[in-house]
């Protein structure tokens, strides 16, 4: 096996990646930083208007890609246009997220099935007809998005939690079936960052500063929290680590 200088080990200039839930939140960091680190990136995301506003704003070379992660009949459709601009990737960050908030007594069937589509569903069947493409290079990097919830039950969580939950054990099961052929599959799962699914928690700010004393390190996460960890995740630096989900929570879950 090759070794790499420390310098080159997070180096992910010119691999392509495909980032889901890119037009917001975590998703778009996630785009972002794979971009300004030298990534072909491949932005998806349902709304396009706010994925034209990510390809124009960032610099390095981002592609859009309008469609619904959870659509099972239209996956085929999807892989080919994700394939379409750079080749097939060597990156697949799972970032599209749904988060109803409703309580245990209220859960709708609707949205219970919604919830499930997105985190745990998609992630399996988008990798699912991506991998073979890493496959036939010897190598590739998925990460999935885990959360506080894989682990801890919070209200108004339960569909949401349990799908969580489902990445966790996903992320394991996919490591186990493809990782012996060179691609390694982890998650991170991270603690409070105020994004668009977490707006109803930094709306309260009492509840915000509550869950900043409740980390090790006192306060919520910030967006470049996120570098780091991804870039980890998606080099070289993380090739004999796979199938782990690591909480980007600041000691949240430590406590």
């Amino acid at each position: 096996m090759a070794e790499f200088p420390p310098s080159e080990l997070f180096n992910v200039a010119g691999r392509v990646a495909c980032v889901t839930g890119a037009s917001s939140g975590l998703g778009r960091r996630a785009a972002e930083v794979l971009a300004r680190a030298g990534a072909l990136v491949v932005a998806v995301a349902r709304r396009a208007d706010m994925l034209d506003e990510l390809c124009s704003g960032t610099d390095g070379e981002l592609r859009a890609v309008q469609g619904d992660v959870a659509d099972r009949g239209a996956i085929d459709d999807l892989v080919q246009q994700i394939c379409a601009g750079f080749g097939p990737p060597d990156i697949v960050i799972h970032a599209a997220g749904l988060n109803t908030r409703e309580d245990a007594d209220a859960v709708s069937a609707e949205g219970w099935d919604a919830t499930i589509a997105v985190n745990l569903t998609a992630p399996f069947f988008l990798s699912q007809k991506l991998v073979p493409g890493m496959q036939r290079k010897g190598w590739g990097r998925i990460v999935n998005f885990a959360s506080l919830q894989s682990f801890r039950a919070f209200p108004g969580g339960i569909a949401y939690g349990a799908s969580k939950g489902g990445v966790a054990q996903l992320t394991r099961a996919m490591a186990q079936a493809w990782s012996k052929t060179g691609v390694n599959i982890n998650a991170l799962a991270p603690g409070f960052f105020e994004t668009e699914l977490t707006a109803a928690v930094f709306a309260d700010e009492q509840r915000a500063a509550r869950n900043a004393t409740q980390t090790c390190i006192g306060r919520n996460g910030e967006p470049e929290d996120l570098d780091g960890p991804l870039l980890f995740l998606c080099s070289e630096a993380s090739r004999y680590v796979t199938g782990q989900v690591l909480m980007l929570d600041g000691g949240y879950t430590a406590k």
